[in-house]
């Protein structure tokens, strides 16, 4: 039996939009009880199909045609008090980014009993109970406490429990969930599939899962959907479109997917770009409501070296460490004591004034390039004024902002563009060609492809590689994504709470991992697939 049947949708953009429609006569239908996986890249629709039916629809997108009939009527068509009274009662919606989506004045426990109030239901000191179930229910430690906390108290995964314990409030009979485990590290990314599907087979629910990650599609999906420009280019079962599939564009995506396989180890030059020793940094957190006063090691006593030419892994879950060790290397953090040497110097014992003069030497390349790029400059601008600083000549600065641009295969005319013009791949390519534009001895590439569809991504690190081997750049690539890891790394660095419990060649690390920790992470990577070298 359907729960939701959609029928010949097409959703229409305003004028000047890169296309009419965002979707564009598409029909599918979701059983009791299935997980429907819909799978695109970013400006597929996969998205906007989902906020159309939640009443979400920005302002000047409309639906143009098509029907979605839930429970006897075509939600598309209901007043908005109509929709209101279906939005989290019979149909609830998990967004990718927690943060934003929840309230950060208001206690955890009171936006949930706050689903309850909207719709009428309960007595206030009921509404606080049933929020104390569904926190147990998504498995949330410490209920009595977390029932108190606000969300920055929380961390990624457990803000996403909140969001999933709001949308379970009044049983909904469908679950939209929109990429609700992009920006987590594999562990807490397979503990929350594991809560979807086992509140799937308790409740009974539809689930309609959002995602560009085939190997999220691998572990949860029973039937697939491919958008691809708003129009739905294949379906069928999670197996069929998985194993056998019919369309170029699914075959791209699923070619696009780093795959279980482990390149053999690369001899690479012995000289050192990087040499850490002994460095700490220690965090002393005040007592508050939620925590206790205590003082959090994000980086302890760790020692490593990257030599020249060499990438080198580093990987954790979130609140390893693995980014604050990035920071301290470009000295965004101060470490507390140890040396980190690049070029012969050390740049934990800089002076303000001597670390100005030395920062070229380390370029960071970030997770988000829009954030890190200022929106009101161009970007002949966001490259030239840090060279221009340096010293380097106003016309050789510029000549060289052109050459990179086309080097990170963007074109020599793109640097008198604005940040807002480009996609996020073609951002993320901006800000490696800044990096490079410093003439940096080493690269910290931090989280720097995590955002980006699959397709993109393997773009980015195809260049990476070929800007590695161009320039015999060293590059420490900070990830939470395994697969990622294995295809672009000459050895892993594994973190877990400040510590480095392992560290070696690719294959040794991946095929034959030592610590407890680095089996736990390889074994929470979605889709499986491990354990097979290279060729």
């Amino acid at each position: 039996m359907s729960v939701l049947k959609i029928s010949d949708l097409s959703i229409a953009l305003p004028k000047g939009a890169d296309r009419d429609h965002a979707v564009s006569q598409c029909s599918y239908e979701i059983g009791a009880g299935e997980i429907l996986c819909v799978v695109g890249e970013s400006g597929s629709g996969k998205s906007m199909t989902a906020n159309a039916l939640m009443g979400l629809l920005p302002e000047g997108v409309r639906v143009d045609h098509g029907t979605a009939e839930f429970g006897g009527k075509d939600i598309l068509r209901v007043s908005e008090a109509e929709q209101r009274a279906l939005r989290g009662d019979r149909i609830a919606m998990i967004f990718q980014e927690p943060m934003t989506a929840l309230n950060p004045l208001m206690r955890i426990g009171d936006q949930i009993a706050e689903v309850y109030e909207a719709h009428g239901r309960h007595r206030p000191a009921e509404r606080r109970e049933k929020a104390l179930e569904l926190i147990r229910e998504v498995q949330l430690p410490d209920p009595e406490k977390i029932i108190r906390a606000y969300p920055f108290q929380l961390s990624g995964g457990q803000r996403q429990r909140a969001m999933i314990a709001m949308a379970l409030a009044l049983e909904p009979e469908l679950l939209i969930a929109d990429e609700p485990t992009t920006a987590l590290d594999v562990t807490t990314q397979a503990q929350i599939l594991k809560l979807i599907l086992d509140l799937r087979e308790k409740h009974g629910m539809a689930v309609m899962f959002i995602t560009h990650d085939f190997g999220v599609v691998a572990e949860i999906a029973d039937r697939v959907i491919v958008m691809r420009y708003g129009e739905i280019v294949e379906r069928g079962t999670a197996t069929e479109v998985l194993e056998n599939p019919q369309h170029d564009y699914t075959r791209r995506l699923l070619d696009a997917i780093p795959t279980g396989m482990v390149p053999q180890s690369v001899e690479v030059a012995k000289a050192p770009a990087l040499e850490i020793r002994h460095l700490k940094k220690t965090y002393n957190t005040g007592g508050g409501l939620f925590r206790e006063a205590r003082a959090v090691r994000a980086i302890d006593d760790v020692s490593l070296t990257i030599s020249r030419g060499e990438v080198l892994g580093l990987v954790g879950e979130s609140g390893s460490g693995k980014s604050t060790l990035g920071r301290a290397v470009v000295r965004l953090v101060t470490p507390d004591s140890g040396s980190v040497m690049v070029g012969g110097t050390d740049m934990a014992a800089l002076n303000d004034r001597e670390l100005r003069a030395a920062r070229h030497k380390v370029q960071m390349v970030f997770q988000d390039p829009y954030a890190s790029l200022n929106p009101r400059h161009r970007v002949m601008r966001a490259l030239t004024d840090g060279p221009i600083a340096k010293g380097v000549p106003k016309a050789q600065a510029r000549d060289r902002a052109r050459e990179l641009m086309e080097t990170v295969g963007l074109g020599a005319d793109a640097v008198d563009r604005f940040p807002h013009e480009f996609s996020g791949g073609q951002r993320q390519r901006i800000g490696i060609a800044r990096a490079l534009a410093m003439d940096p001895e080493l690269i910290i590439a931090d989280e720097a492809v995590s955002a980006l569809d699959v397709s993109i991504q393997a773009q980015v690190l195809d260049l990476l590689r070929d800007l590695r081997q161009r320039f015999d750049l060293s590059i420490l690539f900070i990830t939470h994504d395994l697969r990622v890891a294995a295809q672009l790394c000459d050895r892993i660095a594994v973190m877990q709470r400040g510590k480095l419990v392992e560290i070696g060649p690719v294959s040794e690390v991946f095929l034959n991992p030592q610590h407890d920790y680095t089996r736990t992470l390889l074994d929470a990577v979605p889709g499986g697939g491990w354990g097979q070298a290279a060729e």
